[in-house]
């Protein structure tokens, strides 16, 4: 059962979120919706998942709790969480715990940490997903949108690893750091010049503390997504629909990711059998100049409503 069960937490609704229109040679790069790992990876293991009550943090926390991990989620958005915590646990009958948290508050981040041990113990998987982004104009950026996107992506995945990385030491208590990036953190891009710049130093911060911590028993790794069809990130980032062809088209594979293929890689990273596995950024659907090619066409939609 474990190996299909996810796939229910795969769509929004009734629409799946990945592209139905596809470059012709899609049809040899068919997603698998079933879980790669064998029943019970996870079994006996706590996974803290931030952002954790939508999109890809929903898909990834569905997933760990499928193959027998206790589940914490957190987000600022306590009915989401309960909503998913309550939607994950029955269909898999592992509980989901929800904690909200504002990982940009240093004091609610350990709040949060302290309850996360009281409810499920010392975490042994950690994926900082929790994010924030917007198109814009640089020129255009104010003090504040450059502060709210950095504060979330890159002050508060390293509030919240080093709040437990603290945690983990005192208890003599290993475990597995997943931070989900981007593409574009390693090249750069346009128009996005917070999350990339917020995003290239998650990455640094994960491969700095591979080579500091792994003496403590502790692993860090990232993955870079391409595109991926979520509700949160396409709204932001293409809420037309106008350049997602063009997404396509600049993908080998001819189609979208999957929530469920990102969440396959996440399992894989933070399970034993990665073990060895530390301060390696993994890329997952590249196309050359992707965001890059998308955000030249956004130029025009912003200054055609200027």
């Amino acid at each position: 059962m474990e190996y299909h069960i996810t796939s229910l937490f795969f769509s929004y609704g009734t629409k799946i979120l990945y592209q139905n229109t596809e470059a012709l040679q899609s049809k040899f790069f068919p997603p698998l919706q079933k879980a790669m790992l064998p029943p019970n990876s996870f079994q006996g293991k706590v996974a803290f998942i931030t952002g954790g009550g939508t999109g890809l943090g929903k898909g990834m926390t569905a997933l760990l709790s499928s193959l027998g991990a206790q589940c914490v989620i957190a987000s600022r958005k306590m009915d989401v969480l309960k909503a998913t915590a309550e939607q994950i646990s029955s269909q898999t009958g592992n509980k989901v715990h929800a904690i909200q948290c504002d990982v940009r508050d240093p004091d609610m981040v350990q709040n949060t940490v302290s309850e996360l041990i009281k409810v499920a113990g010392h975490p042994n998987i950690v994926i900082n997903n929790a994010a924030g982004n917007f198109i814009s104009p640089t020129e255009r950026l104010s003090p504040n949108a450059w502060k709210t996107i950095t504060d979330i992506v890159l002050n508060g995945t390293a509030f919240v690893t080093l709040e437990i990385g603290k945690q983990l030491i005192k208890a003599q208590k290993g475990a597995a750091f997943l931070a989900i990036t981007t593409i574009y953190a390693e090249t750069g891009s346009g128009f996005v010049v917070p999350s990339a710049s917020a995003k290239a130093g998650v990455e640094a911060m994960s491969k700095s503390l591979a080579a500091e911590w792994g003496k403590y028993g502790m692993r860090f790794n990232v993955i870079q997504p391409g595109p991926i069809k979520t509700k949160g990130a396409f709204s932001r980032l293409d809420p037309t629909g106008t350049f997602e062809k063009e997404m396509i088209d600049r993908i080998p594979c001819g189609r979208l990711g999957t929530i469920e293929e990102l969440a396959n890689l996440a399992a894989f990273l933070c399970s034993d059998y990665a073990s060895w596995i530390n301060g390696a950024v993994s890329i997952v659907y590249f196309s050359s100049l992707f965001f890059s090619g998308v955000c030249l066409g956004q130029r025009s939609l912003f200054w055609n409503q200027s």
